[in-house]
């Protein structure tokens, strides 16, 4: 068994006094969300409000949503195909939830908005539409190798081609160029924004790029939709998806907007009920439009809070939006970088720090495994954040980091103090050392002999039960 052991006299390190200009940005969540304040217990006794540093993961729903949510819940019923007030009221939802969320992105009149499981879904459904000439693929699928696994795996069963992100955003466009140029690319597949270091690329120049070379475009913007506006008409992007789970939605519901043609013409993402034209029992005619990638009973609720979300992100003031996410991540940047041994990690030296970055940063604590960091933050200090690979293990490797680090992510709920106390847990553990036992169960650390609790209606059993399996290479 894996132990990790304390260093004697464990000390209280209080935050620093904050500045005024800093607290009066950044000291107050720009927007609410539902769960803000849930009380978290330490492992040393008490408890603390959880600091939620993994929005990247899935981001707490805006308390906005939340409310929406409670109020649409009694009008729950199948869509489409029922004649019930109850059915009527809610496929005018989820129908209505399409035009929301083409507006959201700047979709054009002619846009298809498939609502999907997640990004994941979104785009191996696109990976099933890419199109044949003469009953072959019409052309290789292009990507790089700092994708998500979302944006990387549904392109290798088709034919594609993986392009090495240069150490800069302008050799990364000229690598790209370079493979366009070579001919027969169909799809070049690009993040909006790296998972892990949160570093955006030039979407608008890529899209030029890409229409320039007879290919178009699909970008995943799981990470981008809920930090940028994104204007899909403006920067002339032919396909878009994202999550609700990462953009302050319940429900696990994804999104796949984009130009017709592919997709009416691909093989039907779900073939069932609802997705037909007429079935018959050796043969089937298939819908065309969303319907044909959206066989049986759609997540009506997951559309409707993803919706929702958008609308309240499109609200807000993108100046201090801005500033709100600004201040926290360059406070928490060079706090991290003030730390002996700890080390912030990024793809490209020429990523602006100010404008080219969303609320991620990447780092990792020399003389300890990234997934102790995190189960000491959690467990001495109420903090929560990624640790890992994050389904970017090409990434990793790359940036030499094939164990894995720890990424902390936030957004419009996050205070200033949340990063304050990452930062007051980390300096105390380079001070002093780990204030408790650690033991590795199932592939996770996990504080030794911990007597914490859960709440009434949740299992009391460990967390690190169905652990995921992507540990070894």
């Amino acid at each position: 068994m894996t132990t990790a052991t304390v260093s004697p006299a464990v000390r209280n390190n209080p935050a620093d006094v904050l500045a005024g200009d800093l607290a009066a940005i950044a000291g107050r969540p720009l927007s609410a969300v539902t769960g803000a304040e849930i009380q978290a217990p330490l492992i040393q006794g008490g408890h603390v409000r959880y600091a939620n540093l993994d929005y990247g993961a899935s981001a707490p729903a805006l308390s906005v949503v939340s409310a929406y949510l409670n109020e649409i819940l009694p009008f729950y019923a199948s869509v489409h195909r029922g004649a019930g007030y109850a059915s009527q009221i809610s496929t005018s939802v989820y129908e209505n939830a399409r035009n929301i969320v083409r507006d959201f992105v700047g979709g054009r009149p002619d846009d298809s908005v498939i609502f999907t499981r997640n990004t994941t879904d979104s785009l191996n459904l696109l990976a099933g539409c890419l199109p044949h000439t003469e009953g072959r693929p019409a052309g290789d699928v292009l990507y790089l190798d700092i994708e998500h696994h979302a944006n990387l795996l549904p392109w290798q069963g088709v034919p594609h081609r993986s392009v090495v992100a240069a150490p800069t955003i302008a050799g990364t466009i000229a690598a790209l160029l370079a493979e366009l140029q070579e001919g027969h690319v169909s799809l070049l597949a690009v993040t909006g924004a790296s998972n892990v270091t949160g570093e955006i690329l030039p979407i608008r120049a890529l899209a030029a790029l890409a229409h320039e070379h007879g290919a178009r475009i699909v970008v995943d913007a799981a990470q981008l939709a809920p930090h940028r506006r994104i204007n899909i008409s403006a920067d002339d992007v032919d396909y878009l998806a994202f999550s609700g789970h990462k953009l302050y939605a319940p429900f696990g519901a994804g999104v796949l907007v984009g130009r017709t043609d592919w997709l009416d013409a691909g093989t039907p993402h779900l073939a069932g009920g609802g997705a037909v034209k007429e079935a018959k029992l050796d043969g089937v005619s298939w819908a065309t439009g969303p319907a044909r990638h959206e066989g049986g009973s759609p997540n009506v609720l997951g559309a409707a809070t993803l919706a929702r979300a958008t609308q309240v992100i499109a609200s807000l003031d993108q100046d201090l939006w801005h500033a709100h996410e600004s201040a926290i991540r360059s406070y928490l940047v060079e706090g991290l970088q003030k730390l002996e041994g700890v080390t912030v990690h990024q793809i490209f030296a020429d990523a602006d720090p100010g404008t080219g970055t969303i609320g991620v940063v990447n780092f990792s604590v020399a003389g300890y495994d990234a997934g102790l960091v995190a189960a000491y933050l959690s467990a001495e200090h109420g903090v929560g954040l990624r640790d890992g690979r994050f389904c970017a293990h090409p990434l990793l490797k790359r940036l030499g980091l094939p164990s894995g680090s720890l990424r902390a992510s936030f957004g419009v709920g996050s205070r200033l103090e949340d990063a304050e106390r990452l930062l007051a847990g980390l300096e105390q553990l380079r001070r002093t050392g780990l204030g408790w036992d650690y033991v590795v169960d199932s592939g996770r650390w996990v504080p030794a002999n911990d007597t914490r609790t859960y709440p009434d209606w949740a299992p009391n059993t460990p967390g690190t039960a169905g652990a995921a399996p992507c540990l070894d290479d």
